[in-house]
């Protein structure tokens, strides 16, 4: 017995082995500056676009694992980016933008996965939020199905969504911290209208008012900050509001009541540092979920297609 757990103990860190701070640092010098100049100029026009690359980070890492399978379109297979899931995820043409330029710069070396994650790294640090750093060495899927899409949606109780993440190894505390990056995001009307067509003792009446001037007859699915007082900055407001029954969203209000999930939002909303660093751990943490490493995978040439496979 002993020898077998001494065994697993020394495997289990290989499974990383490829997966490490400045995996660029010979081969591409300069990837992460070149991320990081395209992304901040990004910012300087849309600090919407850090909301964006949250969602689209978490989007690819929840279905295959961080692989950029997201990124794929549709040719002879629907691929995962058609998913209704996945129909207001964007940041697409950002990540395009610096593949691009890091194609002219390093042919063929850093991957589409690494992308992501290095751009969400650095429009969290931007819009406020904690500065970590990430491990790189990520390669990019080479498959990609809308029928393996099966993301939690916003009315999904607290039980179903945790086993989710759980099954992708994130605890009940971490998924509670990675919620916090709702206070970058919006949510349409189509998300919560049925928190608004009847009586719903656990939203704020004076939110509720507004919500429903909002949406209305409106034919275009108008969105709201999911953060009604910060919502370009990441900081622990979010927690703060939904305690007060400030939650635009069903799951996000239902965090602050379920009994396994409230303790941890009353925590966040009382020590902005302690969120802080928690995000920024499970960010990390996230970023390698079933990860692709050494010669598994590919690095596309391209983000949205497959290499050349003839």
């Amino acid at each position: 017995m002993k020898i077998i757990i001494l065994l697993f103990c020394f495997i289990l860190p290989l499974a990383f082995a490829d997966l490490q701070v400045g995996f660029y640092g010979s081969s591409c010098p300069k990837a992460e500056s070149i991320v990081k100049q395209l992304v901040q100029k990004r910012f300087n026009r849309d600090k919407s676009i850090t909301a964006g690359l949250l969602r689209l980070h978490f989007h690819d890492c929840a279905v295959r694992g961080c692989d950029a399978s997201i990124l794929i379109n549709s040719t002879d297979n629907t691929s995962e980016i058609n998913s209704g899931t996945n129909r207001d995820v964007r940041g697409f043409d950002l990540i395009d933008e610096v593949k691009e330029s890091l194609e002219a710069t390093c042919p063929s070396t850093v991957s589409c996965a690494d992308i992501i994650t290095l751009a969400t790294r650095d429009a969290v640090a931007l819009s406020g939020g904690p500065k970590y750093t990430v491990p790189t060495g990520r390669r990019d899927g080479t498959v990609s199905s809308i029928d393996e899409v099966n993301i939690p949606g916003p009315g999904s109780p607290v039980s179903i969504t945790t086993q989710f993440f759980a099954s992708k190894g994130i605890t009940t505390q971490e998924m509670v911290t990675l919620f916090g990056a709702h206070t970058v995001g919006v949510g349409h009307c189509s998300f919560f209208s049925n928190r608004l067509s009847s009586p719903d003792q656990t939203m704020d009446p004076t939110l509720k008012a507004k919500l429903v001037k909002l949406c209305g007859n409106a034919t275009n699915d108008p969105a709201t900050p999911l953060d009604q007082k910060t919502s370009f900055l990441v900081d622990n407001q979010f927690y703060k509001q939904i305690l007060v029954k400030k939650a635009v969203l069903q799951i996000d209000q239902q965090l602050a009541l379920d009994t396994s999930t409230k303790g941890f939002v009353t925590d966040f909303a009382s020590n902005d540092d302690k969120f802080q660093t928690s995000f920024a751990d499970a960010m990390i943490k996230m970023g390698k979920i079933d990860v692709l490493v050494g010669k598994d995978g590919e690095i596309r040439k391209k983000c949205s297609a497959f290499n050349n496979r003839d």
